[in-house]
């Protein structure tokens, strides 16, 4: 999802909604859980092929930045 495809499926809502995240628990009963949002930011993900998806890093703009990283907007 691209940042303009959040903004066209945000237009419709009520701006006065809290925002959560759901995913996942990785519980015996397949928990869906829903944290509320408190911060948006950009960050740096790469792909880990251990987990199979993105995951977060610090580059270090001191030293070469690695090809594979890529800027994205970060809900937490």
């Amino acid at each position: 999802m691209k940042v303009a495809d959040l903004i066209e499926a945000l237009q419709g809502m009520d701006p006065t909604l809290d925002v959560h995240f759901a995913y996942g628990y990785g519980d015996h009963w397949r928990t869906q859980v829903a944290p509320e949002v408190s911060r948006v930011d950009m960050g740096f993900v790469q792909f880990s092929d251990y987990h199979r998806m993105d995951k977060l890093v610090e580059p270090d703009f001191d030293e070469e930045p690695e090809d594979n990283l890529k800027a994205v907007v970060v809900i937490d």
